[in-house]
Formats: structure tokens, sequence, C-alpha cells
């Protein structure tokens, strides 16, 4: 008989929006205009826009809504057993969700709450400045910058998933001003990249550790130059303006390496590294009663591990981490694979790789399936051990900078300048040897193996696809049937949204 691993559980109720020290203020009071008298009242009012960031609500929130909206709409995973007792969970993989659908709606207003908090802000650091504790200039501009970001930065989440989205810019004072219509796409867009920009430009370059999860210039210049990589798809007739504007954001970003133990970014003993530019924070600690926690680790752990068993290994990218065979250092696979998956390796057969475990400790011929996610997971088995995690979640990394900035010069017609950049990324974080090929048909696939394979439930696999207009294929074979390019590419407006919004079809 194969060992079964039990874990001792046991409850933690406090369900706070944090991060670090910084975070951990709860949402202060915006009704009057005597909330803003200085530069603690916005850096606490600021605490409340990163609160919403990445649906990071709640505990649950990041894997029930951040996940299963744009994790579950790819092929990288396959939906586990416990998945089926969740039915707007399960409609979002099969692709018949509608527009009452909650983890839709959970999404949206997220975002919008986050944007609404943002315009708050602005509007405080207006305030502070012309009746309040004057702040010195680069107080002023450092965080009118963040604001900046944060609000494009949560447009920019909701452009990525609907197809028209509403602009939400100003301070509400009143009802009426919560009426209002879809902006066009292409209004969106500007928005959003005018937004990055000028915040690149008021941000600091970096920031002291105490600071850990505030946003740089690297962080807006980064979305930039994805926002215009997305564009140029979108908008052929622009497409070699958009792809030099591109290329001119990823050049400012800088001061970031990437970090050779490529697990490590994602198991709690790396956090902010020198390769992250973006990440979400989280922390074991709960002093002072705040809880900055997740249980992502559960969502992909097998029931062997008392796991809950909601996202799986596809076939497609299991096969796809291994297609290059043991060609890596030490006659291994891609390192990337141990760093994201367990799976029936000689590697994980000895040494306790698992956790203190090995692969028969986990395994076994009644195993529903022989390869799981370990990404999230904790660095031992004390901490996975735990209902609630500290791991930290990469939002931005430098890998994804320059894997953007290799498409970019592939689509420009120079993949010579394409594959250096893709061969450091296979170096350091794959420990590959150079890509073979050296045509832009062959970078093409190439960077989309790459993309694939290092940023696997990093959440960027279903908007690469459309991007490269390959969604309907990429479901198809992965018997996505449900699934059609024309209908599914963006989520619908949410019926909530639909009822309390008067203009909302004008």
């Amino acid at each position: 008989m194969k060992k079964i691993i039990y874990i001792a559980s046991f409850l933690c109720a406090a369900l706070l929006a944090g991060c670090d020290d910084f975070l951990t203020t709860e949402s202060p009071d915006f009704s009057t205009d005597k909330y803003w008298r200085d530069k603690a009242d916005v850096e606490a009012g600021l605490s409340a826009v990163y609160g919403q960031l990445d649906n990071r609500t709640g505990s649950y929130t990041v894997a029930e809504v951040k996940f299963v909206v744009e994790t579950f709409r790819s092929d990288e995973m396959v939906k586990g057993q416990d998945v089926n007792n969740y039915p707007e969970w399960a409609a979002l993989y099969g692709f018949t969700y509608n527009n009452e659908n909650s983890s839709i709606k959970e999404y949206w207003m997220n975002n919008y709450n986050g944007i609404n908090y943002a315009n708050n802000v602005l509007y405080g650091i207006d305030k502070v400045q012309t009746s309040g504790e004057k702040m010195s200039a680069d107080d002023e501009n450092h965080l009118t910058g963040e604001a900046l970001f944060l609000r494009a930065y949560y447009h920019f989440k909701l452009i990525m998933s609907w197809e028209k989205i509403i602009i939400r810019n100003e301070y509400l004072t009143g009802e009426s001003q919560t009426h209002k219509a879809l902006s066009t796409r292409t209004e969106a867009w500007d928005f959003i990249c005018a937004e990055l920009d000028k915040a690149g430009s008021m941000l600091p370059q970096d920031r002291p550790s105490s600071e850990a999860g505030r946003v740089t210039k690297g962080a807006a210049y980064s979305y930039l130059g994805w926002a215009y990589l997305t564009r140029a798809y979108e908008e052929s007739d622009k497409k070699a303006e958009y792809l030099g504007l591109a290329e001119a954001a990823f050049n400012k970003v800088t001061g970031y390496e990437l970090e050779s133990d490529y697990g490590s970014m994602f198991d709690g003993t790396n956090k902010n590294c020198k390769e992250s530019i973006l990440e979400l924070q989280f922390t074991n600690s709960t002093a002072d009663g705040t809880f900055h926690k997740h249980v992502l680790h559960f969502w992909v752990a097998p029931g062997s591990m008392s796991g809950w068993d909601e996202i799986r290994v596809s076939d497609m990218m299991y096969n796809e981490f291994l297609k290059e065979g043991r060609i890596a250092e030490g006659n291994m696979y891609d390192a990337r694979a141990y760093g994201s998956m367990m799976f029936d390796d000689p590697y994980y057969y000895e040494g306790g790789h698992i956790l203190g475990y090995n692969y028969d400790d986990i395994y076994d011929e009644n195993s529903a399936t022989r390869y799981n996610y370990r990404k999230y997971m904790p660095s031992t088995w004390s901490d996975y051990a735990q209902n609630y995690v500290g791991t930290n979640m990469p939002l931005m990394r430098y890998a994804n900078v320059l894997l953007m900035k290799a498409e970019i010069y592939n689509e420009q017609g120079h993949p010579e300048k394409a594959i250096p950049l893709i061969n450091e990324v296979r170096s350091v974080h794959g420990k590959l040897p150079a890509m073979t090929g050296s045509d832009q048909a062959a970078v093409k696939a190439q960077i989309e193996h790459e993309r694939l394979v290092e940023f696997t439930l990093e959440n960027s696999r279903f908007y690469d696809l459309r991007r490269w207009g390959k969604l309907d294929e990429a479901m198809k074979a992965d018997g996505r049937t449900g699934f059609s390019a024309s209908t599914h590419s963006f989520l619908p407006i949410p019926l909530m949204e639909i009822q309390t919004n008067n203009k909302i079809n004008e």
C-alpha cells in the first residue's frame, strides 16, 4: 500500500487585504474631504488600492476569482475532480458561462473597486497639496505615479478579458456618475497607455526592501510594453508603430536580472528577487492580527497530499515540458519542468524532492493522475501542512520582458536579435543549450514554446493564444469542444453592471 499523507486541519478566520506593513491598513473612509490631511493619509489610501490587486481581497479569492477566470480558460490545465462541485467554476472551464457567473462578476467588481480607490487617492493628493500638510515634490510625484499605475493596471486587467470596458477616471461625488457608457477598445487602450507612460515618468527606479511590493518605473514600462505589443496584433494598420513603442517601453525596464533558481521564485524562499518587477505579496506572519495568506497550494496538490485537486497539469502541458528531451545540465529535462510540476522521473524517486517525500510516497497505480503542479507550494512540509500559506505570486518578471522583446524583434523581421534573448532565458531558467533554428518561423515557434513552459500558471496563456490568433486551434486540440473564438475570446459584461448602469448600452 502506498503512503497517504494526512494533514492536521485548523481554521484561520481573519481575512484582510494587505501584504507587507505598508499594505496592512484597513480601507480608510474617503467619504469626507476632512480625511485628506497629509502624506500618511495618502499612503493609507494607497493601501486600499493595493488591497484589490489581482483579487487578493481574501484568502480564497485569489484562487476562486483570479485563477478561475484567468487559468480555467487556458489549455495548460485540466480541471480536477473537485471542480464539478462548483458549477460556476466548471462553466468557465467548459465555456458554458453566462453574464451571471459569480467569478466573472467578482473579477469585474474587484478591479473597478481598485480603480475607484485610485481615483480617491488622486483626489486626496490634490486636497493635501492645496489645503493640508503639503508633501515634497518627490513624494507627490511618487505617490501620484503609484496611483496612476494602479488605476491603469486595473483597467489593463479588464481590457484583457473584456472586449469593451468603462473608463472610470474621476472622483465620484454623486450617484449619477456611476452611469457611464462603454468605451471603444481603442479609447480604452489609449487611456491605459497614457496612464502607464505618465506613471513611469513619476515613479522611482527602485525601492528599499521595506517597500517591497510597491510599484516602480520597471512595472509601469513593463505593462506599457505589454499593452503596445497586444495592440500591435489587434490594430494591424498600426502594427509597426506599436511594435516600436513596445520596444521603447521595454528598453526602459532596467536594473533586473534573471534568477538562476527558477523554482525559488514560487515556493516562498526567494520573494521579491532580482528578477521580480511586480509581485503579489503574502506572508506567513500574523503579527498584529494581520492575515495575508492564500490556499493555492491545496488547489494544485493531489488528494494523496490532502490537496483539493482543482487544477491539474494538462497532457499538452506535460508533453511540452519534456518535448526537448534530456538535454539540460545533468542529463535532465528542462529545469522549469521540475520547478513547475511533480512527475515520474528519477529525480523525484530519491532525495525527498517533494517537500521531503519521494514520488512513490505520493503516487501509485490508483492515483487519479501521474503528475501535478507544484508551483506556489511552499518549500517545506511544515509550511505546506497549513490551511493557508504565505508564498508570493510574481505578476511581472524580467523573463517576460525578455521574451516579449524577442517577440517584437521577430515580428519586426529580426529573428537574429530575438535569439540571444530566448537563449538567455533558456540557459538561466531551463539550464538548456541554445535553441536550434534561425529563421522567423523557427523563432516564432520557439517563443511560443518558451512562453508556455516559462509562465505556466502565471495566467498569460489565454491572452498569448488570443494575441497569436490560435485560440480555436489550441482549444480544439485540448478537446474543449464548447469553445469558439468568436464567442469566448472575451467575457460578457456582468448582468449586475447592465442592471445598475443606465448608460451601459449607449
